[in-house]
C-alpha cells in the first residue's frame, strides 16, 4: 500500500521489535521515519519541528505518551498524532485524544490498519494545508477568520486554532446555517476509525466559542441544537442555549 503523502514520521516506541516492525512498513509506504525510544529525548526532537505525524507510545522512559502530547500541544497544535499503545481501555483513548491526539490505535493491532490510520490523518494534514480547502475569511462581527491559516484575530490579538478547532470551524462555515449532526462532525474530522464520543464534540465546540464569542455564555454564532447538534449562524440570534 504504497502511498503518495509521502511524510517526515517521528516514531516514539520504546520496544525494539514493535518499532523495528512499525518502521519497516511506513518506510515501505514511502515514509521518512526518525525512531527515538525515549519520552524526553523525542520531545525535544518534536519540539524543533518538520514532522508530519508523530507515532506515539504511551508507556515510555522519562516521559509517558501523555505528558509528551500534552507539552507538544503547548508549541505545535497542528501536526497530527497517532497514538499506539497497549493502554486500550475507554478512557485510555479518551485521555489521549483530550491531551491533544487525533487518533488512538491499540497493542496489538493491525499492519494494514496502522498504515490506513496513517494515511488518513496525513491526507487531513494535506487537505488543512491545501489552498483549494478553506478558501477566504469568515467574519463574525469583528471576529475575522482566517479559514486557510485558522487564524482568529479580534481586538488586536490573534488566536491560532487548533487543528481539530480549525476543522470543526471550517465544517460548520461550509455548512453555515445549516444544523450539522454531532455523529457528522466525529466522522468528518476525526474520521470513522476513530473513537472519540459525542461530549469530545460539545468540548471543542465550548472552546471554540471562548475564542469566538464575546460571551460564550449567549452565543450568537454557533449555536446548539439539543438532541442534533450544531449550527453556525448566518446572522447573528443572540441565544443561551450554551
Amino acid at each position: 500500500m504504497t502511498t503518495a503523502l509521502a511524510a517526515r514520521v517521528l516514531l516514539v516506541e520504546d520496544e525494539p521489535d514493535i518499532a523495528r516492525l512499525i518502521r519497516v512498513n511506513l518506510v515501505h509506504d514511502g515514509h521518512l521515519v526518525e525512531q527515538v525510544a525515549d519520552g524526553m529525548d523525542a520531545l525535544a526532537r518534536a519540539e524543533v519541528g518538520g514532522f508530519d505525524l508523530v507515532v506515539l507510545d504511551v508507556m515510555l522512559p522519562r516521559l509517558d505518551g501523555f505528558a509528551f502530547c500534552e507539552r507538544l500541544r503547548a508549541v505545535d497544535p497542528d501536526t497530527p498524532i497517532l497514538f499506539l499503545s497497549a493502554l486500550g481501555s475507554a478512557a485510555d483513548r479518551v485521555r489521549g485524544l483530550q491531551a491533544g491526539g487525533d487518533d488512538y490505535l491499540a497493542k496489538p493491532f493491525d499492519l494494514a490498519e496502522l498504515r490506513a490510520r496513517v494515511a488518513a490523518l496525513l491526507r487531513r494534514r494535506e487537505r488543512a494545508a491545501s489552498p483549494i480547502y478553506g478558501r477566504g475569511v469568515l467574519r463574525l462581527d469583528d471576529v475575522r477568520i482566517d479559514l486557510k491559516s485558522g487564524e482568529v484575530a479580534r481586538d488586536g490579538a490573534v488566536h491560532r486554532l487548533t487543528g481539530k478547532e480549525f476543522e470543526i470551524l471550517r465544517y460548520l462555515a461550509e455548512r453555515r446555517g445549516q444544523v450539522v449532526k454531532r455523529g457528522e462532525l466525529l466522522d468528518r474530522v476525526w474520521g470513522p476509525a476513530a473513537e472519540p464520543t459525542e461530549r469530545t464534540v460539545d468540548n471543542f465546540i465550548l472552546r471554540l466559542r471562548r475564542v469566538l464569542e464575546r460571551d460564550p455564555a449567549r452565543p450568537k454564532w454557533l449555536h446548539t441544537h439539543r438532541g442534533l447538534g450544531y449550527r453556525l449562524a448566518v446572522t447573528a440570534e443572540p441565544r443561551s442555549d450554551a
